[in-house]
Protein backbone atom coordinates (compact mmCIF):
# COMPACT_ATOMS: atom_id res chain seq x y z
CA UNK A 1 0.00 0.00 0.00
CA UNK A 2 1.24 3.67 -1.01
CA UNK A 3 0.56 5.87 1.92
CA UNK A 4 2.86 8.80 2.78
CA UNK A 5 1.42 12.01 4.68
CA UNK A 6 4.11 14.84 4.76
CA UNK A 7 3.91 18.13 6.21
CA UNK A 8 6.99 20.20 5.76
CA UNK A 9 7.91 23.31 7.54
CA UNK A 10 3.96 23.41 8.97
CA UNK A 11 3.34 26.33 10.91
CA UNK A 12 -0.27 27.73 12.39
CA UNK A 13 -0.80 31.09 14.22
CA UNK A 14 -3.93 31.53 16.37
CA UNK A 15 -4.70 34.94 18.06
CA UNK A 16 -1.29 36.22 17.65
CA UNK A 17 0.56 33.22 19.21
CA UNK A 18 1.71 30.67 17.08
CA UNK A 19 0.44 27.00 18.49
CA UNK A 20 3.68 25.21 16.59
CA UNK A 21 6.21 26.29 13.82
CA UNK A 22 8.79 24.82 11.34
CA UNK A 23 7.18 21.04 11.92
CA UNK A 24 8.21 18.49 9.26
CA UNK A 25 6.66 15.33 9.26
CA UNK A 26 6.72 12.13 7.84
CA UNK A 27 3.45 9.78 8.52
CA UNK A 28 4.22 6.05 5.95
CA UNK A 29 2.32 2.94 6.19
CA UNK A 30 2.04 0.56 9.42
CA UNK A 31 2.48 3.83 11.47
CA UNK A 32 0.50 5.14 14.47
CA UNK A 33 1.88 9.03 15.81
CA UNK A 34 0.29 10.30 18.49
CA UNK A 35 0.00 13.55 18.33
CA UNK A 36 0.52 14.79 22.64
CA UNK A 37 0.40 18.30 24.36
CA UNK A 38 -1.32 20.23 26.72
CA UNK A 39 -4.96 22.02 26.57
CA UNK A 40 -4.87 24.90 23.91
CA UNK A 41 -1.27 23.30 22.20
CA UNK A 42 -2.92 22.79 19.00
CA UNK A 43 -3.45 19.02 18.98
CA UNK A 44 -6.83 19.52 17.20
CA UNK A 45 -5.82 22.16 14.95
CA UNK A 46 -2.42 20.21 13.40
CA UNK A 47 -4.83 17.02 12.69
CA UNK A 48 -7.67 19.61 10.75
CA UNK A 49 -4.83 20.71 8.97
CA UNK A 50 -3.03 17.24 7.97
CA UNK A 51 -6.65 16.12 6.97
CA UNK A 52 -7.74 18.81 4.71
CA UNK A 53 -10.14 20.69 6.57
CA UNK A 54 -8.13 23.82 7.71
CA UNK A 55 -6.63 26.29 5.22
CA UNK A 56 -5.00 28.81 7.52
CA UNK A 57 -1.86 27.57 7.49
CA UNK A 58 2.28 28.41 6.88
CA UNK A 59 4.15 25.50 5.07
CA UNK A 60 3.19 22.54 2.07
CA UNK A 61 1.44 19.38 2.88
CA UNK A 62 1.93 16.17 0.61
CA UNK A 63 0.63 13.20 -0.43
CA UNK A 64 2.03 10.21 -1.78
CA UNK A 65 5.35 12.72 -3.31
CA UNK A 66 2.65 14.87 -4.66
CA UNK A 67 1.34 18.47 -3.48
CA UNK A 68 -1.47 18.29 -1.97
CA UNK A 69 -3.34 20.52 -4.11
CA UNK A 70 -2.62 18.17 -6.95
CA UNK A 71 -3.57 15.17 -5.10
CA UNK A 72 -6.57 16.00 -2.68
CA UNK A 73 -8.99 13.83 -4.16
CA UNK A 74 -6.61 10.61 -3.84
CA UNK A 75 -5.92 11.78 -0.38
CA UNK A 76 -9.52 12.29 0.92
CA UNK A 77 -10.34 8.77 -0.86
CA UNK A 78 -7.88 7.16 1.17
CA UNK A 79 -8.37 9.24 4.49
CA UNK A 80 -11.08 8.33 7.80
CA UNK A 81 -11.44 11.11 10.04
CA UNK A 82 -13.72 11.11 12.88
CA UNK A 83 -13.60 13.82 15.22
CA UNK A 84 -13.64 14.98 19.21
CA UNK A 85 -17.83 14.96 19.01
CA UNK A 86 -18.99 11.63 17.82
CA UNK A 87 -21.12 13.12 15.32
CA UNK A 88 -23.83 10.50 15.45
CA UNK A 89 -27.51 11.93 15.09
CA UNK A 90 -29.58 11.26 18.55
CA UNK A 91 -32.61 10.92 16.43
CA UNK A 92 -31.59 8.19 14.63
CA UNK A 93 -30.69 4.46 15.62
CA UNK A 94 -27.25 3.04 15.04
CA UNK A 95 -27.96 1.27 12.16
CA UNK A 96 -29.53 4.39 10.68
CA UNK A 97 -26.81 6.47 11.52
CA UNK A 98 -24.15 3.69 9.59
CA UNK A 99 -26.13 3.69 6.18
CA UNK A 100 -26.22 7.54 6.72
CA UNK A 101 -22.22 6.95 6.71
CA UNK A 102 -22.16 4.79 4.00
CA UNK A 103 -24.20 6.95 1.89
CA UNK A 104 -22.16 9.76 2.30
CA UNK A 105 -18.66 7.72 2.22
CA UNK A 106 -20.14 6.75 -1.20
CA UNK A 107 -19.84 2.81 -0.35
CA UNK A 108 -21.92 0.26 -0.87
CA UNK A 109 -25.40 0.11 1.31
CA UNK A 110 -24.91 -3.26 3.25
CA UNK A 111 -26.85 -3.59 6.09
CA UNK A 112 -25.24 -6.83 7.07
CA UNK A 113 -21.85 -4.71 6.95
CA UNK A 114 -23.36 -2.39 9.17
CA UNK A 115 -24.85 -4.67 11.69
CA UNK A 116 -21.02 -7.14 11.98
CA UNK A 117 -19.66 -2.97 12.43
CA UNK A 118 -22.03 -2.35 15.47
CA UNK A 119 -21.32 -6.51 16.38
CA UNK A 120 -17.18 -5.36 16.27
CA UNK A 121 -17.55 -2.53 18.35
CA UNK A 122 -19.88 -4.54 21.44
CA UNK A 123 -23.56 -2.94 20.26
CA UNK A 124 -25.05 -6.13 18.98
CA UNK A 125 -28.94 -5.95 20.55
CA UNK A 126 -28.49 -1.44 20.74
CA UNK A 127 -29.18 -1.84 16.42
CA UNK A 128 -32.70 -0.09 16.54
CA UNK A 129 -32.35 1.92 19.45
CA UNK A 130 -32.93 5.70 19.31
CA UNK A 131 -28.78 6.81 19.62
CA UNK A 132 -29.81 9.61 22.12
CA UNK A 133 -30.68 6.88 24.06
CA UNK A 134 -27.69 5.28 24.39
CA UNK A 135 -24.58 5.54 27.02
CA UNK A 136 -22.02 8.36 26.25
CA UNK A 137 -19.83 5.42 25.66
CA UNK A 138 -22.19 3.80 23.65
CA UNK A 139 -22.92 6.64 21.21
CA UNK A 140 -18.70 6.92 21.05
CA UNK A 141 -18.61 3.07 19.66
CA UNK A 142 -21.53 3.95 16.77
CA UNK A 143 -18.96 6.57 15.64
CA UNK A 144 -16.19 4.09 15.96
CA UNK A 145 -17.92 1.41 14.05
CA UNK A 146 -16.86 3.60 10.96
CA UNK A 147 -13.42 2.29 11.00
CA UNK A 148 -15.14 -1.13 10.65
CA UNK A 149 -17.42 -0.07 8.22
CA UNK A 150 -14.89 2.23 5.98
CA UNK A 151 -11.84 1.03 5.33
CA UNK A 152 -9.65 3.93 4.23
CA UNK A 153 -5.79 2.98 4.90
CA UNK A 154 -5.45 6.22 6.73
CA UNK A 155 -7.14 7.01 9.77
CA UNK A 156 -7.02 10.31 11.42
CA UNK A 157 -8.78 10.43 14.97
CA UNK A 158 -9.21 13.16 17.78
CA UNK A 159 -9.33 11.55 20.90
CA UNK A 160 -10.75 8.57 19.96
CA UNK A 161 -10.69 7.05 23.72
CA UNK A 162 -13.44 9.40 25.14
CA UNK A 163 -16.35 8.09 27.23
CA UNK A 164 -15.43 4.47 26.58
CA UNK A 165 -14.71 1.71 29.44
CA UNK A 166 -11.45 -0.11 30.19
CA UNK A 167 -12.66 -3.20 27.78
CA UNK A 168 -13.14 -0.67 25.03
CA UNK A 169 -9.94 1.44 25.40
CA UNK A 170 -7.88 -2.10 25.27
CA UNK A 171 -10.11 -3.26 22.29
CA UNK A 172 -9.90 0.08 20.40
CA UNK A 173 -6.05 0.14 21.23
CA UNK A 174 -6.00 -3.25 19.44
CA UNK A 175 -7.52 -2.31 16.59
CA UNK A 176 -5.26 0.76 15.86
CA UNK A 177 -2.53 -1.76 16.17
CA UNK A 178 -4.08 -4.16 13.89
CA UNK A 179 -4.72 -1.53 10.90
CA UNK A 180 -0.92 -0.81 11.58
CA UNK A 181 0.44 -4.01 11.32
CA UNK A 182 -1.95 -4.29 8.12
CA UNK A 183 -0.05 -1.72 6.56
CA UNK A 184 -2.75 1.26 7.49
CA UNK A 185 -1.70 4.50 9.38
CA UNK A 186 -3.42 6.11 12.15
CA UNK A 187 -2.76 10.06 13.18
CA UNK A 188 -4.11 10.45 16.80
CA UNK A 189 -4.72 12.63 19.67
CA UNK A 190 -5.60 10.93 22.92
CA UNK A 191 -4.67 12.14 26.69
CA UNK A 192 -4.41 7.48 27.13
CA UNK A 193 -1.17 6.33 27.40
CA UNK A 194 -0.89 4.11 24.21
CA UNK A 195 1.48 0.75 24.28
CA UNK A 196 4.55 1.07 23.59
CA UNK A 197 5.13 -0.53 19.77
CA UNK A 198 7.61 -0.47 16.86
CA UNK A 199 4.94 1.27 15.02
CA UNK A 200 4.14 3.97 17.87
CA UNK A 201 5.40 7.53 17.51
CA UNK A 202 4.83 10.39 18.96
CA UNK A 203 4.61 14.37 18.08
CA UNK A 204 4.63 16.79 21.27
CA UNK A 205 3.19 20.21 21.05
CA UNK A 206 3.76 22.88 23.32
CA UNK A 207 4.65 26.34 24.15
CA UNK A 208 4.87 27.42 19.93
CA UNK A 209 7.11 23.85 19.40
CA UNK A 210 7.16 21.03 18.04
CA UNK A 211 8.58 17.73 18.66
CA UNK A 212 9.04 14.83 16.66
CA UNK A 213 10.21 11.63 18.13
CA UNK A 214 11.35 9.12 15.48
Amino acid sequence: MTLRLQARELACERDDRWLFEDLDLDIVAGEIVRIEGPNGSGKTTLLKILSGQLADYHGELFWNEMPMRQARDAFLSSLLYLGHTTGVKAALTPLENLAWYQAMAGGPDSEPARLAALDGVGLAGFEDLPTGQLSAGQQRRVALARLELTPRPLWVLDEPFTAIDRQGVAELEARLEAHARNGGSVLVTTHHALRATPALRHVRLGAGNAHVQH
